[in-house]
């Protein structure tokens, strides 16, 4: 289960700005200007949770300017935040379900969890990116001069086995729980943007599908990829006679991190322009996919993630009461 959640997460990795998170297991991440706090949900109803101050080196380092690179340095971060996390609630709820008390890792356990991590990433790399070309290398087995098809196969392909994968998973009890804190961390995140008190009662009525959701990210970078795949493959048909399948999994790789910055910043552009009604459509299609994704919390898992974003606040989420927010992307 521990696998099959990471790859979900490898996944649906998204960026973080303002006021976002994501869910783990049986609890929520929050992030904050400044720091992020996870709140996790024991078996005997207590809450426990724990806090790290975090700057972005964006800002640390003014990368703000710098289009495309700052939403790759997003990524990044969100991800080693995301997977730190992630491992945190897997240790607990292990420790948990072992009845052992929650000690410190063993080397063995370490390399063991890092090498799981690897495992996840090559998985995650393989089925979205290699059975894609894979199987549109056999479509188009001469696709010498037919960069642009050959891609919206392979986008098309890629799109298909993401929501049979999505729908699949969803079935499992564990990931349906999870889906409900993905739920509840939406609905925490519209509390806190909408500028009313933060509580149970405020956040149940608000929708758990959010256009700067993760998963929102994740469909716009699948059709970035068909565009920007498309011209670097004419590119590269310039020197190379014949892209075999091996060449191209090797050069789309590589420009995953510009893809994810493109992504990035159509998703930012999106956000900002959703009371425009073409540029409101184009945010359906992550909607939709949320339907999926994110299931209608209860007032427990409500508790968790409210808990978690006062916590990231500390002291300082008085300063935010009362006024409102639009985050550029959430979790």
């Amino acid at each position: 289960m521990n696998l099959l959640i990471k790859t979900f997460y490898m996944v649906c990795m998204k960026t973080s700005i303002l006021v976002g998170g994501q869910a783990v297991i049986e609890g929520v991440m929050m992030r904050v200007p400044g720091a992020y706090a996870t709140a996790l949900r024991l078996k005997n109803g207590k809450i426990i949770s724990r806090r790290f101050d975090f700057i972005s080196i964006i800002e640390r380092n003014k990368m703000k300017k710098y289009f495309i690179l700052r939403g790759f340095v997003h990524l990044y971060e969100s991800m080693k935040i995301g997977y730190q996390t992630l491992d945190w609630s897997a240790d607990i709820y292990e420790s948990e379900n072992n009845n052992k008390k929650n000690k410190e890792k063993s080397i063995f356990n370490i390399v063991f969890d890092r090498l799981l991590s690897i495992f996840s990433i090559l998985l995650s790399i393989g089925i979205f990116l290699g059975l894609p070309l894979y199987f549109s290398s056999l479509l188009i087995p001469d696709n010498t001069n037919s960069p642009f098809y050959f891609n919206i196969i392979s986008g098309i392909i890629r799109i298909t086995i993401f929501l049979i994968y999505l729908i699949l998973i969803s079935q499992l009890n564990d990931v349906k729980r999870l889906f409900q804190y993905h739920g509840a961390e939406h609905k925490t995140v519209y509390n806190f943007e909408s500028g009313k008190e933060l509580n149970i009662e405020n956040a149940k009525t608000f929708s758990t599908l959010h256009p700067r959701c993760g998963t929102s990210f994740i469909f716009i970078i699948m059709i970035v990829t068909i565009f920007s795949y498309t011209v670097l493959d004419s590119i590269a048909l310039l020197f190379i006679n014949n892209l075999t399948f091996s060449i191209r999994l090797i050069m789309h790789l590589l420009c995953l991190p510009l893809v994810a910055g493109i992504g990035y910043e159509v998703l930012k552009f999106l956000s900002n322009k959703q009371h425009i009604f073409i540029f409101k459509s184009l945010s359906k299609p992550g909607l939709l996919l949320q339907n999926i994704t994110t299931k209608n919390p209860d007032d427990l898992q409500l508790e968790v993630a409210i808990y978690a974003l006062k916590v990231a606040f500390d002291d300082k989420i008085d300063q935010f009461k009362g006024k409102q927010y639009t985050a550029d992307s959430i979790g």
